[in-house]
């Protein structure tokens, strides 16, 4: 299992909006590709120097092959849509993480 992982500085301006955005349209477009199981949105808690809000968004795929089909067939034209939507109010990096294991408690 891959999770393609990313995290984006949101400026306040605008961050209603880009959430919004995220959540009814963004998040569902990249699921209805085909090439991811799940995504988990989150909010970084930490206070960042530049200022904005800071969100990471994490997509579960299950392998190397659908994430380069995500990267070849479908990311092109989402990314060009955010930066046609919110210009440099976004700044955004990727990352790529290999599930080695999962593991789980259950308190009483």
């Amino acid at each position: 299992m891959i999770i393609y992982n990313v995290t984006s500085n949101i400026d306040e301006s605008i961050h209603n909006q880009w959430l919004k955005w995220m959540k009814e349209e963004h998040i569902p477009q990249v699921l209805a590709t085909g090439k991811f199981e799940k995504a988990t949105l989150v909010r970084v808690l930490v206070e960042e120097d530049m200022g904005g809000v800071t969100y990471s968004v994490q997509y579960k795929t299950p392998s190397r092959e659908a994430l380069e089909a995500y990267y070849k067939e479908d990311a092109p034209k989402l990314r060009t849509e955010i930066l046609k939507k919110f210009a440099d109010k976004v700044l955004a990096f990727r990352t790529e993480l290999e599930i080695i294991d999962e593991y789980s408690v259950t308190f009483n």
